[in-house]
């Protein structure tokens, strides 16, 4: 999930600055207290920043310098509380950080209205791009009026909580949600899959007046600064006007829409060949709940159901080679330290051994969802994760901790450019090195694999990274466009779960198992909604991880196929990466990409380039079949 820049939610509610970044790839979730934290009304937080800076370049300047420091000091602040609440969930901890996260959101709205104030002003260009990100840095912006910060903060806390100890009834006992994902990746009975898939989102209808409650507000706080609603916020902080990010993004999935609907029609062709006609057709929407994933937005867990016909067993399977080779949870973190080292980059701090969560604690309730924290803007980087030895987790260890490289990277930059150049990257420097970390080559060079298997497992090693990278691709777009829409009041609280349905049709082809409850609120049981994360991150982070790619493999002068390529130990490649990594949000975005890639901006091709040998295997394997889901 990822993650930079998020405000008054509960997992990491830092806008500005580093504060922590999760995977959208999550299996785990505490279970926790049934209380809901309250706050009284805050004190204003203490802060030096004035309220009367002139209106000049030399006020702006002064205004940015104080607004600098104290977010520092702020921020790591707020950061140690959620990093509190997040490894202990009790009502305190929850109490102290809706407390905190109010008071920050307080600080962040008086700095982003001063900010607008210096909109006409000519001023330096570095000091006009930290006035910008001063005004768009917030996620969910409170308006400016007493009490606003700290509802909107008691609403955020306790969205998250509801989600982080959610259980739902199955088969007699109370289930978590990572023991029902455990369960449903496993799961080959229609029946089963269906009930956990309906028992989840049980625990969100509850949340739906929460949620439409925190839109007016943050929507209140975002006309406030001037924006239309809180989407045209978000669609705001990419170096571009909001309306041309939304037209680049669909310019990007119109680019990638075909593989897709040819790997849907595949999967479905194939879950028709397993299930029957009754449960699956081979025509029309794929039901979700049949492919592996609690959200259908990885469908790798079903491999086994659509694996080619004849020569789809792989050789190797890496869970099963990391406990051979005895691995733990913290070999497995060292592992991706390891990459990273190996690319030049410095080893993690004593510090990151000694303070990370890297797996589930016994003695009490913690949120699983895995993420990785810089808590001081400097040298304090940890990751929190309920690591498992396994094939998804040794990924996500390598993701996590690009993440923590990132946020290490930039920490001399000023305080407001110590972010990733936007929020795609910072997801996506993880999964360029997860995507070395994924291939036989790789797993070779480590000694998890004694020989690197032939071409005759590139159909089955592509169509396995496709189940996971091309099947999220719609889901990363429509997270968004479905909140843009209820940011706009285009989608009012009584059509949320219907406007969802639609949309999940609209973009994956998929609907539910059955027909929807009325008071169902099926986005609320996916993390990032009541977590308040901006979703098309992943999204951009799914197209931009294959550009790096293919600069870093051409930088390393490798002619082979593009997929079977790693980076690893390579530091000329390391060299470049880190500089780029080290510009931080000091520049715009297009400069970073263009520093490492050479690219001037996205370009989806190089997710052609890297899958092409199965796209054209997918178009073989289709003939016959009726693609696209419009028709039932």
């Amino acid at each position: 999930m990822k993650r930079q820049m998020m405000t008054a939610v509960a997992v990491c509610a830092l806008a500005f600055a580093a504060g922590c970044a999760s995977t959208p790839k999550t299996k785990a979730r505490a279970a926790g207290p049934e209380q809901t934290a309250s706050t009284t009304t805050p004190a204003p937080a203490a802060t030096g920043i004035k309220a009367d800076y002139p209106i000049t370049a030399e006020g702006a300047t002064a205004f940015v310098a104080d607004a600098e420091t104290q977010w520092a000091a702020t921020s790591e602040y707020v950061a140690r509380i959620q990093w509190a609440r997040a490894t202990n969930i009790t009502f305190d901890t929850m109490w102290l950080e809706s407390k905190a996260n109010a008071e920050a959101t307080e600080l962040q709205v008086r700095m982003a209205n001063q900010a607008a104030r210096f909109n006409a002003v000519q001023v330096d260009p570095v000091v006009r791009r930290k006035l910008d990100l001063l005004r768009l840095g917030l996620v969910l912006p409170a308006p400016n009026r007493p009490g606003a910060a700290d509802e909107l903060a008691q609403l955020t806390t306790r969205l998250d909580s509801t989600y982080s100890t959610g259980k739902f009834d199955f088969k007699g006992r109370k289930i978590t949600l990572d023991e029902a994902s455990l369960i449903l990746a496993d799961s080959r009975d229609p029946e089963e899959t269906k009930a956990l898939y309906e028992g989840w989102r049980t625990i969100s209808p509850v949340m739906r007046d929460d949620y439409a409650r925190m839109v007016e507000i943050a929507n209140e706080g975002s006309r406030e600064l001037g924006f239309a609603d809180t989407g045209a916020l978000w669609r705001s902080g990419y170096d571009m006007p909001a309306d041309d990010f939304a037209a680049e993004t669909d310019r990007l999935w119109a680019q990638v829409k075909p593989f897709y609907e040819n790997l849907h029609c595949y999967v479905r062709a194939r879950l028709n060949a397993r299930y029957g006609d009754a449960v699956q057709p081979d025509h029309g929407p794929i039901r979700a709940d049949l492919l592996g994933n609690m959200w259908s937005q990885q469908w790798g867990n079903i491999y086994d159901v659509v694996a080619p016909a004849s020569g789809g067993a792989s050789s190797y399977d890496l869970t099963q080679l990391l406990k051979a080779a005895d691995y733990d949870a913290t070999k497995m973190v060292r592992t991706g330290e390891g990459f990273y080292v190996s690319l030049g980059l410095d080893p993690l701090p004593q510090t990151f051994w000694e303070r990370s969560q890297i797996t589930r604690p016994l003695d009490r309730e913690v949120v699983c969802h895995a993420s990785a924290w810089d808590l001081d803007n400097a040298d304090d980087i940890r990751i929190k994760m309920c690591t498992n030895v396994n094939g998804d987790d040794f990924y996500t260890v390598h993701h996590e901790l690009g993440h923590n490289y990132y946020q290490r990277a930039y920490k001399n930059q000023p305080m407001l450019f110590r972010n990733g150049a936007n929020d795609g990257f910072h997801e996506a420097i993880g999964d360029f090195v997860g995507l070395s970390a994924l291939t036989p080559t790789y797993l070779n060079q480590i000694g998890l694999l004694k020989t690197t298997p032939g071409a005759e497992e590139d159909i089955p090693f592509l169509l396995k990274m496709a189940l996971d990278k091309i099947a999220f691709l719609p889901f990363g777009l429509m997270v968004d466009r479905w909140r843009w829409d209820v940011f706009s009041g285009q989608t009012a609280p009584a059509a949320y779960n219907a406007a969802w349905t639609a949309d999940m049709l609209q973009y994956q082809g998929l609907i539910p198992p059955g027909p929807r409850p009325a008071n169902a609120f099926d986005p609320g049981a996916k993390y990032h909604v009541p977590g308040n994360t901006p979703y098309t991150r992943y999204f951009l982070a799914a197209i931009y991880q294959f550009q790096f790619q293919r600069a870093a493999c051409k930088q390393a002068g490798w002619t082979g196929p593009l997929h079977r390529c790693s980076v690893y130990g390579n530091k000329e490649v390391g060299a470049r990466f880190n500089a780029m990594l080290q510009m931080g949000q000091s520049r715009p975005w297009q400069e970073a990409m263009k520093a490492f890639t050479g690219d001037d901006g996205n370009d989806a091709s190089a997710i052609a380039d890297y899958f092409a040998p199965l796209n054209v295997w997918l178009e073989q394997q289709n003939r016959g079949h009726q693609c696209g889901w419009s028709a039932a």
